[in-house]
């Protein structure tokens, strides 16, 4: 299993939209729940800092993942493009195998 970790610090307001956009029935789990590798999506709010929010994306293996990412094309970019609206920061926090 490979997990790809973001960590997102949102907009004051934004949280609702945020949250429908990451969340179940969002717009990346409908783009990840085309391709056969993704597994599943949870998105975490920070108990102390609710600005703050992380998403782990499961994928099969490390190439399911760039797989996907080499066949989405644009549409990546436009879902990515509405998340900034709604954040302040975004990082890749990591790259990950379950072991």
């Amino acid at each position: 299993m490979h997990l790809i970790v973001w960590e997102f610090q949102v907009q004051s307001g934004s949280h609702r939209k945020f949250e429908a956009l990451y969340g179940p029935g969002g717009a990346w789990v409908s783009l990840f729940g085309q391709h056969p590798g993704w597994v599943g999506t949870e998105l975490l709010r920070d108990a102390e800092n609710p600005e703050r929010y992380l998403t782990i994306d499961r994928w099969r293996s490390a190439q399911a993942y760039d797989r996907f990412l080499a066949a989405v094309g644009d549409e990546y970019q436009q879902i990515d493009r509405a998340g900034e609206q709604m954040t302040a920061t975004e990082r890749l926090a990591g790259r990950f195998d379950l072991r």
